[in-house]
């Protein structure tokens, strides 16, 4: 048998987990060390299933396949196509960068007890019961794990399980180790953070319970879980769904992936996710966990419901269209620099839905493409941000002026993360959101017009928001504002360089992704339209 290196990607994470949640509360600094080491002992096997991988080969390859529920045809099925590929690496990259972001982010406040006279912690006394370290590095693991898996799962309950299980390490996240730069009291602050974590929940079950009942029917009628086989009888002729069912089963697996992506109107939980997270939580949720949503609808809504697809494609064109103006106009008009970048989420993923439903292979690449590169430029922006916001104690825009010249690293690097999410020619978000606007002009180009506001208003709102924090008089507050330090440079310098590559070199990625592309284009029967050029006279 050959060694299960999909399920060791996954797993790793997972008993690193249980380890670092085990490492006694006086051992605070081993935790974060063991975790660190797990995630980037994870990213080497995400490297090697990177190099083990062929673009050319099978669809899914380094498959595996066991019995789980045998009475009721579940199988422990997994394989990874291109797509799922670069996920599984972007994950595995940036956790470590989230463990270095968030080093300091649980430790205890200084008004805890457990904190001695000279400021620093007693690791002499009893074990530490609020913001528990161990928990804080443990709960990212378990996120890395589930994520992980649920990009390998090739069977629609496998997928199910993680999809959901993910909900309860991310609820902790948000809701116990929230951001200490809030503007109310602790009261309020805690009360805040509640708030949001059970929104985040609740919207999450909601779609959750949705898509279960999707699908049980899917097994009804399908009389299997397995993507493969599903496909194989779709091929050869033996499932024919009827077309009401075929759309209502899609509506329940695409309401689950919309709030996750997340897509207006379901998209409300997310700005208060984003705003009382840490800045590496706020990572995690949008750079990382959020992207489920959107390749669970490139595999699972277009892969087993072609025909229900292209039925609901003119809806969803409009609600990306929203998505992308509306998260735009609100980014322009935050006070709230965690905010804002929640919301110029929004508009992103909107680009990232219109890519997919284009159903073009521009369009498709694009969407695939940007779930990538928004995951890396929205994490230098936002690390970078939860690093500002830690040296002032306010995530206010106003609070801010002319820390450019005092902290000239840390602007130079804000200014780079900004200019990456509006898409500047040169960082790899510009070529993403460039093929997606490509694909969408092909085939709908008064979408693709429209779709294009969205770019100037993301100027607009970048822009400005460094213009209010870095530039001008250099406020009394942040005058004596230390620059980047060398933790800081490390999380941030790799990312900066990863925006610059593949904005000048993208073709490894678009070999990866595009024959996966091809397939699922294949599966909604769909080829790109021929350009309508004038005859030459």
């Amino acid at each position: 048998m050959s060694f299960p290196l999909l399920t060791a990607t996954a797993a790793l994470p997972a008993v690193g987990a249980i380890v670092t949640a085990a490492v006694p509360a006086a051992r605070r600094t081993a935790a974060k060390w063991l975790a660190l080491l797990v995630s980037l002992a994870t990213l080497a096997l995400a490297v090697t299933v990177l190099v083990r991988f062929d673009p050319d080969g099978d669809r899914y390859q380094l498959t595996e396949s066991r019995s789980w529920i045998a009475e009721f045809g579940v199988r422990y099925e997994l394989g990874v196509d291109g797509i799922g590929v670069a996920l599984i690496a972007l994950t595995a990259l940036l956790i470590p960068f989230i463990i270095l972001a968030g080093w300091h982010d649980a430790d205890p406040s200084p008004s805890s007890p457990l904190r001695s006279s000279k400021g620093g912690a007693d690791e002499t006394k009893a074990p530490y019961k609020w913001r528990p370290t161990q928990g804080f590095f443990a709960l990212i693991l378990a996120v890395e794990a589930m994520v992980i898996i649920s990009f390998e799962a090739t069977d629609v309950f496998l997928f199910y399980v993680f999809f959901e299980a993910m909900l309860i390490p991310m609820y902790f996240l948000i809701g116990g180790f929230g951001d200490r730069a809030h503007a109310g009291s602790d009261e309020n602050a805690s009360a805040q953070r509640s708030y949001a974590a059970v929104k985040f929940l609740l919207y999450n079950l909601v779609g959750g319970l949705i898509m279960l009942a999707a699908v049980i029917g899917l097994y009804v009628v399908a009389g299997s879980f397995s993507l493969q086989e599903i496909a194989e009888a779709r091929a050869n002729g033996s499932l024919d769904m009827a077309t009401n069912t075929e759309r209502l089963l899609f509506l329940g697996f695409f309401f689950a992936f919309a709030v996750k992506a997340p897509l207006w109107p379901l998209h409300t939980w997310l700005p208060n996710a984003m705003g009382e997270s840490t800045a590496p939580v706020a990572v995690l949720i949008t750079a990382v966990v959020d992207k489920v949503g959107t390749f669970a609808m490139l595999r699972f809504c277009l892969g087993l419901f072609p025909e229900a697809s292209e039925w609901a494609t003119p809806v969803i064109l409009v609600l990306a269209l929203v998505s992308i103006i509306y998260g735009a106009l609100l980014a322009v008009g935050q006070r709230d620099i965690k905010r804002l970048i929640a919301y110029a989420s929004i508009s992103h993923f909107g680009f990232i839905v219109l890519g997919i439903f284009a159903m073009t292979s521009q369009g498709q690449s694009g969407a695939t493409l940007y779930m990538v590169n928004h995951g890396i430029s929205t994490a230098a922006l936002m690390l970078v941000a939860g690093f500002l916001i830690s040296r002032r104690g306010s995530r206010l825009i106003a609070d801010y002026g002319g820390v450019q010249k005092v902290a000239p690293v840390l602007a130079g690097t804000f200014l780079v993360g900004g200019l990456a999410t509006l898409s500047l020619p040169g960082l790899a978000p510009f070529v993403s959101e460039f093929l997606v606007l490509v694909g969408a002009f092909a085939r709908y180009p008064v979408v693709g017009i429209i779709a294009t506001v969205g770019i100037v208003l993301a100027a607009l709102y970048t822009l400005v928001l460094y213009q209010r924090t870095m530039t001008g008089p250099v406020k009394p507050e942040v005058s004596a504002m230390p620059d980047l330090r060398v933790r800081e440079l490390v999380v941030v310098a790799p990312l900066i360089a990863l925006l610059i590559g593949l904005g000048v070199y993208p073709k490894p990625l678009t070999d990866l992704v595009n024959p996966a592309v091809e397939h699922t284009m294949s599966d909604v029967q769909k080829k790109d339209p021929k350009p309508e050029v004038e005859a030459a006279k």
